[in-house]
C-alpha cells in the first residue's frame, strides 16, 4: 500500500546505521524499524514536517538535512539514528493527548541531533569497553593462577562495568536533549508542557519497575527525575500556558485518525469513532476502516461526504483512489489521483499512486505517460524503491527492456539488495546505447553495486 499508507519499508534506509543509543524511551536500532516496517504518507509525512521544521530551525540545522521517518510499531518510542535522521512509532503519535506532547518529544529527539549525541555516543561506546577488557583479561589470569571462580566472576561481569560505562554517557545525554526541547519550544512560541504531560501520563507509572532493574541498564535518567528537573523551566516560561493552534489540532486529529484506521481493528476504530461521531476525522477513520474489511460501500459513503465538504483536500482525492485502485477500478481511480495531485504537483507519493493506475488501466498508452510521471517522481525522491519497481513494469508494458533493467536495477539499488542490483545493471549496460545518460548510470550502478558485493563478500569471509 505505498499509495496512502504503505507497511513497506522506506528505500532510503541504505545509509542509516546500524547503531543509535539517543532513543527517548527505549535504545533502538535501524534494524529493528526495518524489521517492524515504516510507513509512507503523504499526509501523515506533511504533519510530522509541519511541526519539526520549525523545531530544527531553531536548533540551527537545516530541515532539508533531516529526514522523518513512520515506524509501525505501538511503543511508545522515538529515536535518532545514522546522524539526522528521527525515527517515530505510530504508537507514540497515537497515544498523545494533543500537537504539543508530540512537539515535545520531537523537540528532544532535535536536541539529539543538534548536540551530536550518535557521534559522542559511539566514541562513548568505545571507552566502555575499556574497563571489560580489562576485565576480562584479570580474569584469564585469576584462572590461570587457579582462582577459577573469581576469574569467572571477573569474565562474567566485564559487561556490566562497559554498560556502567556507557549509560553514565547516555543518561546524561538525556537530561541534556530534555533541556533543549524546552529551549527550541520556547524559541517557537510554544509551550514546553506537553513533553512533562507525556511523561508523567504514559511514561511514568511504569516507572516502578524500571527502578527494580539493574543500575548498569538505566540508558535514561527515572522519569520523576526528568519531570523534575524540568518542572520550573517549563513553568517559567512565557508560553507555559500557549494553546495549541488550530492548525496543528486539526493535522493532529486527522493523523491520528487515519494511523488508527488503518493500524486498529475495525471494532478498535468504530469503538474510538461511532457512527454518531460526524466530525471530518471520524468519517475519515471510518472510511479507512471499512476500506480496509472490503465495505467498499460504507468507505465511498463516509469519504464522499468528506469530498462533498472539501473538494480540494488532496488527501480525500488521494484516499478515494486508492479505495478505487486497490478494489480493482483501476480507470474509475484515475481523476481522483490526479486531483490529488493537482493540489500537490510535486508529492512523489501522489505522482506514483497515478502512474500505477494508468499502466494498470491502459496498459501501453497509460504506460508512455506513467513512465514520465514515474521519471518526475524519482528526481524528487530518488530513494523510493516503489517508485523505480513502477517505473520497471512501465516501461516493460512500453517494450523498452533496457530501461526496464536500469529501473529495476535502480530498485534494488535503493533497498540495498545489491547482487540483484548488480545483476540488473550488468544486462542494462549491455543492451543500452553507448554515450547516453541511461548507459552511464548503468555503468555506475555495476560500479557501485560491484563493490558492495564484494565488500558484503570480504565481511562475510571475516566473520
Amino acid at each position: 500500500m505505498t499509495a496512502s499508507l504503505s507497511l513497506a519499508l522506506k528505500h532510503s534506509l541504505r545509509g542509516v546505521a546500524v547503531t543509535c543509543a539517543a532513543a527517548l524511551f527505549a535504545v533502538a536500532t535501524a534494524v529493528d524499524a526495518a524489521a517492524q516496517g515504516l510507513i509512507r504518507d503523504a499526509e501523515i509525512e506533511e504533519t510530522l514536517r509541519v511541526y519539526t521544521n520549525p523545531l530544527l530551525v531553531a536548533a540551527g540545522l537545516d530541515p532539508n538535512d533531516v529526514d522523518i521517518y513512520i515506524v509501525s510499531d505501538n511503543s511508545l518510542n522515538a529515536f535518532v539514528s545514522g546522524g539526522q535522521n528521527i525515527f517515530v512509532h505510530t504508537g507514540l503519535i497515537i497515544a498523545a493527548d494533543n500537537p504539543n506532547e508530540l512537539m515535545g518529544v520531537l523537540a528532544h529527539e532535535t536536541g539529539h541531533i543538534a548536540g551530536g549525541h550518535l557521534a559522542r555516543s559511539r566514541e562513548a561506546q568505545r571507552q566502555a569497553m575499556g574497563p571489560a577488557l580489562i576485565s576480562i583479561g584479570l580474569g584469564v589470569l585469576a584462572i590461570a593462577a587457579g582462582a577459577s571462580q573469581a576469574g569467572v566472576s571477573l569474565i562474567s561481569g566485564s559487561s556490566a562495568f562497559a554498560m556502567g560505562s556507557y549509560v553514565r554517557h547516555t543518561q546524561v545525554q538525556e537530561s541534556a536533549a530534555d533541556q533543549a526541547a524546552v529551549e527550541y519550544l520556547t524559541a517557537t512560541g510554544q509551550s514546553s508542557q506537553g513533553l512533562l504531560d507525556f511523561f508523567n501520563e504514559n511514561i511514568r507509572p511504569y516507572e516502578f519497575l524500571a527502578r527494580r532493574a539493574p543500575p548498569y541498564m538505566m540508558t535514561h535518567p527515572f522519569t520523576s527525575d526528568r519531570v523534575e528537573s524540568l518542572r520550573e523551566r517549563v513553568s517559567a516560561s512565557e508560553f507555559a500556558n500557549t494553546p495549541d493552534t488550530d492548525d496543528n489540532l486539526q493535522r493532529f486529529a486527522f493523523m491520528q485518525a487515519k494511523l488508527i484506521g488503518f493500524l486498529r481493528t475495525q471494532g478498535q476504530t468504530m469503538a474510538r469513532y461511532p457512527e454518531s461521531d460526524r466530525s471530518a476525522p471520524a468519517r475519515y477513520a471510518r472510511a479507512v476502516a471499512y476500506y480496509r474489511v472490503a465495505d467498499l460501500p460504507n468507505a465511498r459513503r463516509e469519504l464522499d461526504s468528506l469530498i462533498a465538504e472539501e473538494p480540494r483536500n488532496p488527501f480525500y482525492q488521494e484516499l478515494m483512489g486508492q479505495i478505487l485502485f486497490e478494489n480493482g477500478r483501476a480507470e474509475e481511480s484515475i481523476p481522483y489521483h490526479e486531483r490529488s495531485l493537482q493540489e500537490r504537483p510535486n508529492e512523489a507519493l501522489f505522482q506514483i499512486n497515478l502512474a500505477r493506475a494508468l499502466t494498470a488501466a491502459r496498459g501501453r498508452e497509460g504506460a508512455d505517460r506513467a513512465a514520465e510521471i514515474l521519471q518526475a517522481a524519482v528526481r524528487i525522491d530518488p530513494d523510493n524503491g516503489f517508485a523505480w519497481r513502477e517505473l520497471a513494469q512501465a516501461r516493460s508494458v512500453q517494450g523498452n527492456e533496457p530501461l526496464a533493467q536500469l529501473a529495476s536495477a535502480e530498485q534494488n539499488f535503493s533497498i540495498g539488495n545489491y547482487p540483484a542490483a548488480l545483476s540488473f545493471a550488468e544486462r542494462a549496460r549491455r543492451e543500452l546505447p553507448r554515450n547516453t545518460t541511461d548507459y552511464q548510470r548503468a555503468v555506475d550502478l555495476v560500479t557501485f553495486a560491484g563493490n558492495e558485493v564484494r565488500d558484503q563478500q570480504s565481511e562475510q569471509r571475516r566473520r
